[in-house]
């Protein structure tokens, strides 16, 4: 499943790395639940936790049915 997080957060990059920031994958459970690292801009930015759910949750939910959660680190 890491390729496939992997590969749907490559779609995610470009709207995040236009904005001064960025996402790392850290570790995707047995469970579903994916870990994120936001950096740059975003790990600063206010607006985080709702990129991280309404953004990046969304997409990778949308891509990947077997997404549970996803969580910053």
């Amino acid at each position: 499943m890491w390729e496939e997080v992997e590969a749907a957060l490559e779609k995610i990059r470009p709207a995040l790395q236009a904005d001064g920031g960025d996402v790392e994958l850290v570790d995707v459970t047995e469970d579903g639940v994916v870990r994120v690292r936001l950096v740059g801009v975003c790990s600063s930015c206010p607006m985080a936790m709702m990129t991280l759910k309404n953004g990046i949750e969304r997409v990778l939910k949308e891509e990947i049915p077997e997404i549970r959660a996803v969580e910053a680190v």
